[in-house]
Order: C-alpha cells, then sequence, then structure tokens
C-alpha cells in the first residue's frame, strides 16, 4: 500500500493527489445495484482525487461539476454524472483506517447515494469500518479540537454538585458519581 492509504508519519512525503480507489469501487460494484448507485459505473473515466487543505475542518468532500437539478436528472434518466472530485483531507495519511472509511463514504456520495441514511452508514461500516477513538490518534487530536474551543471546560452535576473534566464532546447522560440523569 502506498502511503497515500495511511502508512504515512515515518517522513514520507504526501503524494501529489491521493491513489485512484479501485479497489474500494470493485467492492462496491459487488454491493450495489444500479438503481441505488446509478453512477458507479461511470467512476473508472469520471473521477478525480485531491487533497483538501489540512486545516479544513472535513475529512473528505465530494463536489460534482452540475447543479443539484442536473444530478437529479442524470439520476433518474442513468446517464454519467459527469466530473467528479473526491478531496480527501491531508491528515488521513496518517491513520489507514480512518481514510479508508472517508474515502468509502465519499465514493458511496459520488456513486449516487447522497444522503446520510441508514442504507449508507451501514455499507460504509461494511466496507471499510472505522477505527475506534481510542486506536486513531487523528480522531483523537479532531477531538481535542473542538473540545479547545467550547466554553465548558468541565461538567457539574446540578444534583450533586460534583464536577468533572470534561473529555468528550456530547453532554453526559448521567452523573458519573451519583449516577443521576445529567443535567447541569
Amino acid at each position: 500500500m502506498s502511503n497515500a492509504t495511511g502508512d504515512g508519519g515515518q517522513g514520507d512525503e504526501l503524494p501529489t493527489q491521493p491513489d485512484f480507489p479501485k479497489d474500494l469501487i470493485k467492492v462496491l460494484k459487488g454491493r450495489l445495484d444500479k438503481k441505488e448507485a446509478p453512477f458507479l459505473k461511470y467512476l473508472d473515466k469520471k473521477l478525480n482525487m485531491i487533497w483538501i487543505d489540512k486545516d479544513d475542518s472535513r475529512l473528505g468532500m465530494t463536489r460534482f461539476e452540475y447543479n443539484a437539478n442536473e444530478l437529479f436528472r442524470r439520476r433518474k434518466l442513468r446517464l454519467s454524472c459527469g466530473p467528479v472530485t473526491i478531496g480527501l483531507n491531508p491528515i488521513l495519511n496518517e491513520d489507514e483506517a480512518l481514510y479508508r472509511n472517508t474515502l468509502a463514504h465519499e465514493l458511496l456520495h459520488a456513486s449516487g447515494l447522497l444522503d446520510h441514511g441508514e442504507i449508507h452508514a451501514n455499507l460504509v461500516t461494511e466496507i471499510a469500518p472505522p477505527p475506534k477513538l481510542s486506536d486513531s490518534l487523528v480522531l483523537q487530536e479532531m477531538r481535542e479540537r473542538v473540545l479547545e474551543k467550547l466554553p465548558e471546560r468541565q461538567w457539574i452535576c446540578g444534583d450533586c454538585g460534583y464536577t468533572w473534566e470534561r473529555k468528550r464532546v456530547t453532554m453526559p447522560t448521567r452523573c458519573p458519581k451519583c449516577a443521576k440523569p445529567f443535567k447541569s
């Protein structure tokens, strides 16, 4: 595997663009039908891979050259999607599992599964499971950046007054001391 799929961090330079995902496209072709993913058969010729800005908050993005109305028409008529670009954040180069997960997610969009529904989520998890937070330095760094920007640095239980350091983005459901439903 090249360093564009997560083997970076060992002094390797970033390639000029991410590797073309032939293997993932082949997997998707085996799992999706033409109705679910009408653009999948065109990706071999129409897909362009780029790196997005490292400071971008997104891990990946998919951009079609046609507007939403034209894409809807082309999807319905099963025509080519036209040029499509998948951009990946260069920080993914440091985490192979997250790289593949993000790429699978964006490939599903590029193939015509535009909504973030249950089918989309299940396919991404099946094809390229996301890494656990504890196994991904990239996810841990992203969480830290989000936590630094939040105004609350600690949680205080409204029932017992117990205070603990904020280590998660979402609000806790229960107090770790009194176990009552959390309210601030």
